[in-house]
């Protein structure tokens, strides 16, 4: 491919160097997918399923309340509608129940006259939960995308992460994995391709919402789900691209992880998640206007108690634990739908490990916390986890809940490994924003951008590219409601003019910009248009002398 050299270093740096592996990477087109029936007892799984069918049973889909969760169920649901019209689904409280699946839940799936159960994004070691199915008569398939590090449950486990598995790709989101038993369902009884290929909307919105790897085939799964869902006809998410005002045939990744993706979440974490996930398969119109207006009410609701209890947690912080490596900070009062993003932006603030805990049922806690990069959260609460009535989680989430008179514990523990690992590894602690690319002002130009934009949809292991450059600050004007941004022109060594925007922290940076001396600004490269007319702006991400 004809690429400038600086889109080949980047590539390189990040582990795409063949001229094949390129090619695909870019490709509008990609074809990097894996036979479904490579996963471990997928044929088995199909064969449950459809004996099930034949018999005339009732099959329940056993989701999770995230975004996730929510669109892996309505795959399964849409695909398996196809097959049969007794079919039902469950998805689990956040507050009365917690994640996965638990036994109360199972006792009413039964009642309810439910022959199967299939779990989707959960279940693998759920071994207790499992048992109980089968001690009341009930038949279960999980499907599941999460690290294994326990027994497995002793069902049919679909799963690329489990132990024996061959299947090439081990990151699928658990819509990923859902997908993949609705194509080998579909090669198995003869449904046509696009039956399947339908539910792509859902399958781009399910992996990007996850974090998975945006690499390997979950790439080639965003790629196809985002042009799917510029072009969907699901009333649901074409009446929610509507009232969040995204514009449709432009939906990016980005629009997908900020826009969408939260409105889908907030429905479980202000009220009951059955909410979004009937509004991806609700067909008549005014109930899908009344779901839509529903979940941006919760979204508005979610976003206004979070800021509080953000700045709750940030007052907390620099009153008792401005040197703690490790933040455990416990709320009596907080909404336990919005902990886990606010943990999340602790740690992108203080650059350290956040758990947020707080009170629950039977003299209990619950926690949730979000890690480092560099740092296993898992890894250091399991070396805990004699604290915990119940764990889980993987290297950068964890949820939990412990008996209150651990907390001390816990709390000591945490930061004493963290002070260990900070110790040996000093760097880990340092938040400073490493460039991918360091341009020179001859490399600035809108083909560059043209061609940095190739290596969309952005995500984790493929964030959007930080380029740094040299420049020389001119004129400087305030934005927002709040003066609270910053726009100024960078001249770079050419003489040629560059737009530059500040909207993270952006006042911490104005004695500097002032000097009008020559400055590093690292960002990310873009271009805007207006009045007809294409120009290169940097979206500013840190400046240095």
């Amino acid at each position: 491919m004809n690429l400038q050299p600086r889109i080949y270093e980047l590539l390189h740096k990040r582990g795409i160097e063949t001229e094949a592996d390129i090619e695909e990477f870019l490709s509008d087109k990609p074809q990097k997918t894996y036979d479904p029936f490579l996963l471990l007892n997928m044929e088995a799984g199909v064969d449950l399923i459809l004996s099930s069918i034949e018999e005339d049973e009732k099959i329940c889909i056993y989701g999770d309340y995230d975004a996730d969760g929510i669109t892996s169920t309505a795959v399964l649901m849409e695909v398996l509608s196809n097959l049969t019209s007794n079919l039902a689904y469950y998805i689990p409280s956040r507050f009365e129940e917690g994640y996965g699946l638990n036994c109360g839940a199972l006792d009413k799936i039964k009642a309810a006259g439910i022959d199967l159960v299939i779990t989707v994004d959960c279940g693998s070691v759920s071994c207790a939960e499992v048992e109980h199915a089968k001690e009341i008569g009930l038949k279960i398939l999980v499907t599941d995308h999460h690290t294994i590090t326990d027994k497995v449950a002793d069902c049919l486990v679909i799963n690329p992460m489990q132990p024996g598995c061959p299947y090439p790709f081990k990151h699928l989101a658990g819509v990923g994995v859902a997908f993949k038993l609705a194509q080998a369902i579909a090669a198995e009884t003869g449904l046509p391709k696009s039956a399947v290929n339908r539910t792509l909307d859902l399958v781009g919105v399910g992996t990007i919402g996850d974090i998975v790897p945006l690499v390997d085939e979950n790439r080639t799964l965003a790629k196809y789900g985002i042009r799917s869902l510029n072009l969907t006809q699901r009333p649901g998410l074409s009446k929610l691209i509507e009232g969040t005002s995204l514009q449709r045939g432009k939906i990016k990744s980005e629009n997908i992880s900020y826009v969408i993706v939260p409105h889908l979440n907030a429905s479980g974490r202000m009220q009951d998640a059955k909410i979004a996930a009937s509004l991806m398969m609700e067909k008549d119109s005014e109930k899908v206007k009344e779901g839509v207006e529903t979940l941006i009410s919760c979204n508005q609701q979610r976003k206004k108690i979070q800021s509080e209890t953000f700045e709750q947690c940030c007052n907390i912080v620099e009153e008792k634990y401005q040197t703690a490596p490790f933040l455990v900070i416990d709320l009596e009062d907080a909404h336990e739908g919005i902990t886990g993003i606010v943990a999340g932006k602790l740690k992108e603030i203080y650059h350290r490990p956040a758990v947020i805990v707080t009170p629950t049922a039977g003299d209990c806690l619950k926690g949730t916390g979000r890690g480092i990069e560099g740092i296993d959260l898992y890894s250091l609460l399991k070396d805990n986890e004699e604290l915990f009535e119940r764990f889980g989680g993987h290297a950068a989430a964890c949820g939990f809940t412990m008996k209150k008179q651990h907390l001390d514990t816990l709390r000591s523990r945490l930061n004493e490994s963290m002070g260990r690992i900070l110790a040996d590894n000093p760097e880990l602690a340092d938040a400073h924003i490493q460039a991918d690319l360091k341009l020179e002002a001859g490399d600035v130009n809108l083909q560059l951008v043209a061609e940095l934009k190739m290596l969309e949809p952005f995500g984790c292991e493929n964030p959007q590219p930080l380029v740094s450059i040299r420049l020389r600050p001119g004129s400087i004007r305030k934005m927002g409601n709040q003066n609270q941004y910053t726009k100024f022109i960078g001249v770079l060594d050419d003489g040629r003019e560059i737009q530059c925007v500040i909207f993270k922290e952006a006042k911490s940076y104005d004695e500097l910009l002032k000097k009008g001396q020559p400055l590093t600004v690292t960002g990310n490269l873009e271009s805007q248009t207006w009045n007809g007319k294409q120009y290169l702006q940097i979206t500013v991400q840190a400046i240095e002398e």
